[in-house]
């Protein structure tokens, strides 16, 4: 008994040891954790007015797979998110505030004399569970602008890591090819086409450089923080312009892609848990529009007006903040 208690306390130690430092050492090493909230709100006869009832839900899972084999590590990160919010305005008819599937394998082998830099080669994958809407239009249910695989991103890189451990990766490439692939149904919904794909294509190609940084910490063992920032610049990037020369939509090399995903995770007792989620993005293919009800029409409608041809992107703002379970594993 003593013997197999050794054992199972020198591998906790090892364990604990690899997320901080790069180790020779041969094995699989595992974390995640999936966090699952709910808000409800109710009133009746209230002075002051609002929603009578509503309900949201949201889900998150992240979860790291990462095998050692010396000086060679294979790093696997999944991340999911998905969120529903209900309303008795709306006849508690479904719509999502959060949906996104994205997961990188990366295979790097430690340089020479040095215990931090590899050399590695990275995969992205990023696309959506289900169908997007536009909500500001009256038969959104019937004309969704997106669904799985429409867009998907696909990025295939190599370059230099630094790391350590598992807490911190810092991988940059000067070369990295990315597909955008979407099904052409919602690229031709529009003249400018849509997701960087023009319309009534299928796919998009990109060249260009990359950089993903990664730092996770168990700040207590109550509470994890994580945060991920990728940037993107397509050396191809240049303006569009129609058969008459007009610019239908500006870009450049310059014009960087940003994608900054923070998760914290504080337990408050046993499995139940608060989570707070910040997603901050950044792309030049999803230009910035305004919605705003136009009087001149009877009835009023709701107008989508879009930014200028001469403009550029908008930050995308996906903040979240659940009470309810976790599990950590």
């Amino acid at each position: 008994m003593g013997h197999s208690y050794a054992q199972i306390k020198s591998t906790d130690d090892v364990k604990k040891s690899l997320q901080t430092t790069n180790k020779d050492t041969i094995g699989w090493v595992h974390s995640g954790i999936f966090t699952f909230g709910i808000n409800e709100g109710f009133l009746h006869n209230w002075a002051a007015g609002g929603e009578i009832a509503s309900l949201a839900v949201n889900s998150v899972f992240h979860a790291n797979l990462t095998h050692f084999h010396n000086n060679n590590v294979w790093t696997n990160n999944l991340e999911l998110a998905y969120g529903l919010n209900y309303a008795y305005s709306t006849s508690f008819v479904p719509r999502k505030t959060d949906d996104r599937i994205d997961f990188t394998s990366n295979y790097g082998t430690q340089l020479k004399n040095s215990k931090e830099f590899y050399l590695a080669g990275l995969f992205n994958f990023k696309s959506q569970f289900t169908h997007g809407y536009d909500y500001t239009i009256p038969d959104w249910q019937q004309n969704p602008t997106s669904t799985f695989m429409s867009p998907a991103y696909l990025t295939l890189a190599l370059g230099m890591e630094y790391r350590k451990g598992e807490d911190l990766s810092l991988f940059l490439s000067p070369v990295a090819g990315r597909e955008i692939l979407s099904s052409s149904k919602y690229t031709s919904l529009s003249s400018q086409g849509a997701f960087g794909i023009d319309s009534g294509k299928t796919s998009k190609f990109q060249f260009g450089a990359y950089f993903s940084g990664r730092y996770k910490k168990n700040i207590t063992k109550a509470m994890t923080f994580s945060t991920r920032l990728d940037l993107y610049s397509n050396y191809l990037a240049k303006n569009t312009t129609d058969a008459s020369g007009n610019i239908i939509k500006k870009d450049n090399p310059g014009n960087i892609q940003v994608y900054w995903d923070n998760l914290f995770v504080l337990k408050a007792y046993k499995n139940f848990s608060v989570t707070l989620g910040l997603t901050i993005a950044y792309d030049n293919n999803f230009p910035y529009s305004s919605t705003y009800l136009d009087k001149t029409t009877t009835p009023p409608t709701v107008t989508k007006k879009n930014q200028p041809a001469e403009g550029l992107g908008w930050v995308q703002l996906n903040e979240i903040f659940a009470l309810g379970l976790s599990y950590k594993f």
